[in-house]
């Protein structure tokens, strides 16, 4: 739903004895900042999730995360992060039981790059819990993905649950490539629960063709006198 890339490294000692991992770092590709998931903050302080002890016992292994994300040049740019598969190398330094020290440093890793088709729609903002039969709003970001620009209607479709309050059918007008626009919406549920938002519709005026996008999110309706208890 995001450009944001979550890489899980595996590290595992497959020799004899106990090693001591100096240093285990992800060194980002140009177009990405990376941020280190292996720690947590008790008392103020950051520690690594696999406590005081930096060994590796042998045969054990170890499980780093890292996430990356876009720079902001980078960011609003949707056709160059689309295509982008390049995303850093792994560094990796070791001292054995005997002070000998080791390094590995991976080639380029690689990923899919993501399939968003010619047009994304993401959710910028939506509340956790709304109260039953009262409207909310949501954000949501439109993102021209193709190499045209395109001419956008927007069409929105009740379900069982879900209700738009709105003119179905607006003109959003042209959107070129890799340009993006917010939409401010407004919807309400007339269902308790746990409710997917779905039936928004694109349809693109110059090539006649439609963009449907249905599970956008989920929000928990609840009734406003359990709200008020």
């Amino acid at each position: 739903q995001t450009d944001e890339v979550f890489l899980e490294a595996q590290i595992q000692n497959i020799t004899t004895s106990p090693m001591f991992m100096e240093k285990v770092s992800l060194e980002p590709s140009m177009m990405y900042n990376v941020a280190e998931l292996n720690t947590v903050d008790r008392a103020g302080e950051r520690e690594s999730t696999f406590g005081s002890r930096t060994y590796l016992q042998p045969m054990d292994t170890r499980q780093y995360l890292y996430c990356l994300k876009p720079k902001q040049e980078f960011a609003e740019k949707a056709g160059v992060i689309k295509g982008v598969t390049v995303i850093g190398k792994l560094d990796i330094v070791w001292k054995t039981n005997l002070g000998e020290r080791g390094r590995l440093q991976t080639s380029q890793l690689q990923r899919m790059a993501p399939g968003y088709g010619d047009v994304r729609l993401s959710l910028e903002t939506i509340p956790d819990t709304v109260n039953l039969e009262e409207p909310f709003d949501i954000t949501c970001k439109i993102t021209n993905c193709s190499e045209r620009t395109m001419d956008l209607v927007l069409e929105m479709c009740n379900t069982n649950s879900i209700h738009w309050c709105g003119v179905s059918g607006r003109q959003l007008g042209k959107l070129h490539p890799s340009s993006s626009l917010h939409l401010a919406l407004t919807l309400l549920s007339s269902v308790q629960g746990l409710q997917s938002v779905s039936g928004l519709r694109l349809t693109d005026t110059f090539l006649k063709r439609t963009y449907e996008y249905d599970d956008i999110a989920q929000v928990c309706v609840i009734s406003s006198e359990v709200k008020q208890n």
